[in-house]
């Protein structure tokens, strides 16, 4: 192979995606050979303690079947960063192409070094791409299909980290009809949690994405629990306890506000957090108790806390036993609660913009 500048690039690889075969691409523009290196099973499982999702002879045929690779072999290797490095001693090549983020740029630079050989740099994910990781691909692969939005009783913005308290609670409740990627029965921007669904539902962080958000925690935490839920108020949620929520079968409906629901900018406004925490104290009790009446009363509380917020005046309903807007208010939707079947059903026969719901469990 005299006169032929080659190109290494080495890396887990653990499931390819269009990422992959653009660095490779790029990486091969570099030179006129490209060998493609990847940590063996045993090396994926020494370092990370995690299975290789494929044997490392079909990875080794996927690869070598890309147009732009002309020659795959295996790190066998356990030092850190340098799994490939017996294969690169011995193939000796001209450059070995590295991503912005490598870890290891230290250990990789001193062998380049060592043999002489030119250390490059390339953009994690070239510009053609959403960047994606093999983590991010498990994630998409692992997410549900199907996910309950929820409506939240009492203790709302104690789960935003600043807002916090020791000993508060949050309290909630995940909800049937569910929604998908697909099929999504109810209005947007609703408060309903919304946004963490459509963050899991694509395989992404629920929690992470809302605390990006600058609001709370609640959301992701108990569609991805289900049932109806007390939350410890803190930076990251944590379980209280819970029931399946059968108690409030039959006894629950939305109703359609008809103006948008802003949460992130609702978020520093001035609120009573004392009477929020006394009102996550009653639902809690309310929840152990498995008792609408108690709930009714932890709900009006909530109510109170966001008509001194100068929130608009919900539509009074005959025999509803509690209402409040869901989430942060300011829109979306409003939770009425009843104390019989009949009557939440005749609510949301008079009501176009209402809707009834049901607790969900998994």
């Amino acid at each position: 192979m005299s006169g032929i500048k080659r190109v290494f690039v080495s890396g887990c690889y653990d499931i390819l995606h269009a990422g992959h075969v653009e660095f490779f691409t790029q990486a091969r523009a570099l030179g006129d050979h490209l060998t493609v290196c990847f940590a063996s099973q045993d090396v994926l499982w020494h370092h990370k303690q995690r299975k290789s999702s494929l044997p490392d002879e079909h990875k080794q045929a996927l690869i070598a079947a890309m147009k732009v690779v002309d020659e795959v072999v295996i790190g066998h290797d356990v030092g850190m960063g340098l799994d490939f490095e017996t294969e690169f001693r011995r193939l000796k090549p001209d450059i070995l192409v590295v991503t912005t983020d490598d870890q290891y740029a230290t250990v990789k630079r001193q062998l380049c070094q060592d043999l002489g050989a030119t250390y490059h740099v390339l953009e994690k994910t070239p510009p053609r791409f959403k960047p994606i990781s093999t983590s991010q691909v498990v994630r998409y692969i692992q997410a549900p299909t199907l996910a309950p939005l929820r409506v939240d009783f009492a203790g709302g913005w104690l789960d935003v980290p600043r807002f916090a308290r020791d000993g508060a609670y949050i309290v909630n409740c995940a909800i049937s009809p569910m929604v998908s990627l697909r099929k999504w029965d109810y209005q947007l921007k609703s408060g309903l949690g919304g946004s963490g669904a459509w963050a899991m539902l694509n395989g992404e962080d629920g929690v992470g994405s809302e605390l990006d958000l600058g609001v709370g925690w609640q959301d992701p935490a108990v569609i991805t629990e289900t049932g109806a839920c007390v939350w410890r108020s803190g930076v990251r949620p944590v379980l209280d306890f819970k029931r399946n929520g059968d108690f409030l079968n039959g006894l629950m409906a939305l109703y359609w506000t008809g103006r948008d629901h802003d949460t992130p900018n609702a978020a520093n406004l001035k609120r009573d957090y004392d009477m929020i925490q006394a009102a996550g104290d009653k639902a809690r009790e309310a929840i152990l108790k498995q008792d609408i009446q108690t709930l009714a009363q932890a709900v009006t509380m909530s109510y109170g806390v966001q008509l001194n917020e100068k929130m608009e005046t919900l539509p009074q309903v005959p025999n509803a036993a509690a209402m409040k807007y869901c989430g942060g208010g300011y829109g979306g939707y409003a939770l009425y609660l009843f104390t019989s079947q009949e009557n939440r059903d005749t609510f949301v026969a008079q009501k176009d913009a209402a809707l009834a719901i049901e607790p969900y469990t998994q």
